[in-house]
């Protein structure tokens, strides 16, 4: 049996609304170090992105109405997002601060957790929120 997936996507992928692309990307490659892998432009609007982060792909998204969407941003729909996202990162305190520096919003500071990692977490320009982590073991 073949392969379902195109080359190199994994099995489940986030896609997110966000209010504007070019924020968005800006804010995951400065907060995050993510980088753009694809993206699709309509007459000049980004309508598609696709992120990477340590080569794997990790979210896709598309800013609000794109491809006649009704979705909202949590932050656009006044809404607490009802998900979050779980990173592994090299330096938790370094990554949480420099979230912040480029418009994130702390929600728990990073702190030594029972489960054995060093945890934070933030809310993004959309209201996402992402718990970062280091495993200490």
């Amino acid at each position: 049996m073949t392969d379902p997936r195109p080359a190199d996507v994994p099995w489940l992928t986030p896609y997110l609304t966000v209010r504007d692309a070019r924020v968005s990307i800006a804010f995951y490659e400065k907060a995050l170090g993510f980088a753009v892998r694809d993206s699709v432009n309509d007459d000049g609007t980004i309508i598609h992105v696709e992120i990477t982060y340590r080569g794997q792909l990790i979210v896709m998204f598309a800013p609000e109405g794109a491809y006649g969407s009704q979705a909202r941003t949590p932050k656009s729909a006044g809404q607490m997002a009802p998900q979050s996202f779980y990173l592994y990162v090299d330096d938790v305190d370094a990554t949480f601060t420099q979230a912040l520096a480029v418009g994130a919003k702390a929600l728990i500071e990073p702190q030594d957790q029972f489960w054995g990692d060093r945890f934070a977490q933030f809310e993004d320009p959309d209201g996402y929120r992402w718990a970062i982590a280091r495993h200490l073991g």
